[in-house]
């Protein structure tokens, strides 16, 4: 045989070619085992603990070990015959930080939809590799809660409430006369459809400590209280209207679950803390008190509180005390004069959205320290003057998805150091401003420049962001890469879409903060129409659909195109 010589006996030329069969099987079984590892092999998907007007959808799988499959989600009111898109769900590794671990998954939300309705959601899943599949949900979102129509109304006085409430039952609503109460608890249940409320009217102030503990179906209503709400192990509780004043005797907290609860309803209610705002109340250890709002567990919604004073305004539990942080909506709030973080989203496991919310006079705005594989959801969030940093994601954070956020701060406009790797991050459309920078209580606003950002890793994304600072130099670093000009960020780094904006940017005149130590007044952050941040922002369904012009606009607030522009949903700052 001509170009190949064997020498030996014919045994062993067949041993050979045995040899080589058997390794020629090997090399194939590496083949199809890399193969199947990079197919996905879908699991069953779930829309854990609906609220109001979001729903989770979480889809664990194995395989793709590439991470190149991607999940589509179509929604429609069940009945509907359109349908609409939404958002993608991220893409999840398994994973584990700061002592938690979390499977490997698709998960994400269905934003802004309507209470106590049910929706159909279409789930597809496409990965190159193989496994591709599509999945059908029903999820009904939770209606808002109310007391029963036509309850029992048991009127009580400071003498008489502890047997009022001894004899309560589902469906009862006890009103609180005026007078001063005595801190006291509810040991009662209601109902679903039947909650026992209790409900104060004018004169009658409670002083001391609300106490459910392990109850159900429970709602305080328009109370005064000097003191605290605190709902360990409650679930369906609902706190609304209420004007709840910390007290340094109750850790000037106001409103806390220090278990885990469900589907807690904390709205509508005026909180004030113990805490001045001045430089040596700044930072985790400053001279500050209390969180505004506490929660563990699935289901929270915690919407349009206006809070301030606090350590923290509203804050989920961290490390070995966070419970099953899903599902949660942190929505429309108003917060002011936060020592430390205005929102403290640290330990979400997957899905918490902390959605237009204003923050003015806060140390830190937005905190996810860390984020447990994610997503956490930062939408539409505005603040002003915040002193430190813009977002807080430490300790190894994983998943945080930032969108269409508007911060005007001391400083750095973006600063994140956090000495540990931020992974798999996504930026869209945020409008961020800074200035020069300078040191309080130990803590620096930044280095003097515009972004100061480099632990993201090579899996985080950064795009269609708008970025200004009132230096007369555009300088920083994202990620690896150091900029010395705006040109140079497009040129060389991720955000190759990004705008250059300034101050000028907004509807109404606007200065920097330049002396954080002050309480300014919360300002209008709506921009102008035609400005630099107009028309700059990369469309992501379920989250700018409706944009006027021909793209979104960067920042919180979307400009009409016909010369207004859509106000902030919050009153005028604190009287």
């Amino acid at each position: 045989m001509r170009g190949m010589i064997f020498k030996g006996s014919a045994i062993e030329v067949i041993s050979w070619l045995r040899r080589a069969a058997a390794l020629a099987v090997v090399l194939v079984g590496f083949a199809s085992s890399a193969l199947a590892q990079d197919a996905t092999t879908a699991g069953a998907a779930t829309a854990p603990s609906p609220t109001l007007n979001n729903m989770t959808i979480d889809w664990p799988i194995t395989g793709d070990a590439d991470n190149d499959g991607v999940t589509t989600v179509r929604f429609r009111r069940q009945g509907d015959a359109a349908w609409r898109i939404g958002m993608p769900l991220r893409r999840v590794p398994a994973g584990s930080t700061e002592g938690r671990s979390w499977g490997n998954r698709h998960s994400g939300s269905v934003f802004d939809v309507e209470a106590g309705t049910t929706y159909e959601l279409e789930l597809t899943l496409t990965d190159p590799d193989g496994g591709s599949a599509v999945r059908n949900l029903v999820a009904t979102t939770r209606s808002v809660p109310v007391p029963a129509s036509g309850g029992t109304v048991k009127p009580a006085t400071p003498a008489t409430l502890a047997s009022v409430l001894a004899s309560a039952n589902p469906g009862d609503i006890v009103t609180l006369g005026a007078g001063t109460y005595a801190g006291f608890q509810i040991n009662r249940d209601g109902a679903l459809g039947a909650p026992i409320v209790v409900r104060g009217s004018p004169g009658a102030v409670v002083t001391g400590e609300v106490g459910l503990f392990f109850r159900n179906h429970v709602m305080l209503q328009n109370l005064e209280i000097v003191g605290r709400v605190r709902f360990n192990g409650s679930n369906n509780i609902s706190i609304t209207g209420c004007t709840i004043t910390a007290t340094i005797a109750l850790e000037g907290h106001t409103i806390l679950t220090n278990l885990r609860a469900e589907n807690a309803y904390i709205a509508d209610n005026t909180l004030i803390g113990t805490t001045g705002w001045n430089e040596a109340a700044f930072g985790a250890s400053g001279a500050n008190l209390g969180e505004g709002v506490i929660v563990t567990g699935p289901g929270h919604v915690v919407a349009r509180n206006r809070a301030r004073g606090f350590r923290d305004a509203i804050s989920l539990l961290e490390d070995g005390a966070a419970v099953d942080q899903f599902s949660i909506d942190i929505v429309d709030n108003d917060i002011s004069e936060a020592a430390d973080d205005g929102i403290e989203a640290d330990f979400c496991a997957h899905n918490c959205r902390i959605m237009r919310n204003r923050m003015t006079n806060v140390f830190i705005a937005l905190s996810s320290q860390p984020g447990l594989g994610g997503p956490t959801y930062f939408v539409r969030n505005s603040a002003y003057n915040v002193v430190h940093l813009p977002f807080k994601l430490y300790r190894g954070s994983v998943g945080d998805v930032v969108l269409h956020n508007t911060i005007v701060k001391h400083g750095d406009a973006l600063n994140i150091v956090p000495g540990r790797t931020i992974s798999r991050a996504y930026f869209r459309n945020n409008l961020l401003i800074g200035g020069p920078a300078g040191t309080f209580n130990g803590f620096d606003s930044g280095s003097n420049r515009v972004i100061d950002a480099a632990t993201f890793d090579a899996a985080s994304s950064l795009d269609y962001d708008g970025y200004g600072t009132t230096l007369p130099s555009f300088t920083g670093r994202l990620g690896a890469v150091s900029f010395s000009s705006f040109d140079e960020l497009r040129q060389l780094t991720s955000e190759s879409h990004a705008r250059q904006v300034g101050l000028g940017v907004f509807a109404t005149p606007l200065a920097f903060p330049a002396a954080p130590v002050t309480a300014y007044v919360a300002p209008n952050l709506a921009i102008a129409p035609g400005s630099a941040a107009s028309d700059a922002g990369e469309v992501i369904p379920n989250v700018n659909e409706g944009f006027r012009g021909a793209a979104p606009d960067l920042g919180a607030f979307e400009a009409d195109a016909a010369g207004g522009a859509d106000p902030p949903i919050f009153a005028d700052g604190y009287e």
